[in-house]
């Protein structure tokens, strides 16, 4: 294993593909890449495991996966396709009999205890319940021998907080989902990286989502070795999306590992 080991275990939009009622080519199409759960990321390193949000599909994303072990997790914003799968986390606390260390925004922890309030003000009193234990992100901070520097992103009246992992000082990760720009800070502390995972919904103009051009034009500020898409809409069909773009620039699809 390399010092990053990431598992996309979704690569969709907030509706998942296929679309419920939804006929178009995509939403039918037999290549298994165009099936595309809810976006999150397993990251393991030769320390921990630790996944970046949980999205409704998460219980199912963990067992199709064999995740067993999960140390912390990190979420990107509040958004229903990004958190609604944070109850599956209890099985997490129960295998090892322990609290979960929660990390985000405050904005985004603040809408979390709201929304599950019986975890947060309960743990200590059900123990079947997550038993979370929440930090708030202000800064960069340390996951095992990862440093994670977390980054602003716009994303309509929301903000997002991008990722860059590091470990002993090189950029290996960035990790950018749900923007609808790259501001020039976080292109900066993100440039050079080894690879850069990026939101790119469709090809037509979101209000809230980098488009695929829009995304290929953020590759070349950042210029990192490897870029793969994510956050992708029933709009682009897997095939023939990446047909079309550069080498170094592929589609995720769910179940896809990588090693930085």
């Amino acid at each position: 294993m390399g010092e990053l080991d990431i598992t996309f275990l979704g690569t969709g939009t907030s509706h998942g593909i296929p679309v419920i009622g939804c006929s178009c080519r995509v939403c039918q199409s037999p290549d298994p890449r165009d099936k595309r759960l809810r976006t999150a990321i397993l990251v393991r390193t030769p320390e921990m495991v630790f996944c970046v949000d949980t999205p409704p599909d998460f219980r199912t994303q963990c067992l199709r996966e064999g995740v067993s072990r999960l140390d912390a997790v990190i979420y990107t914003h509040s958004h229903c396709d990004h958190i609604l799968g944070f109850d599956d986390l209890r099985r997490f606390c129960e295998i090892e009999d322990k609290s979960m260390p929660v990390y985000g925004a405050e904005r985004t922890l603040k809408d979390l205890a709201r929304v599950f309030r019986y975890a947060f003000e309960d743990a200590r009193k059900i123990r079947t319940y997550v038993r979370p234990e929440p930090n708030v992100i202000k800064g960069p901070f340390d996951l095992g021998k990862t440093t994670l520097v977390p980054v602003e992103l716009p994303h309509g009246r929301a903000i997002t907080n991008g990722l860059i992992f590091q470990r002993d000082g090189r950029r290996l990760l960035a990790y950018m989902t749900d923007c609808q720009s790259v501001p020039p800070e976080a292109v900066e502390a993100a440039r050079g990286v080894d690879v850069l995972v990026i939101d790119a919904l469709r090809h037509a103009a979101h209000s809230t989502h980098l488009t695929v051009s829009q995304a290929v034009d953020v590759v070349g500020q950042i210029r990192p070795k490897k870029t793969f898409f994510i956050h992708m809409c029933h709009e682009l069909g897997h095939f023939e999306t990446e047909a079309a773009l550069p080498e170094n620039i592929r589609l995720s699809y769910d179940g896809l590992r990588i090693t930085v």
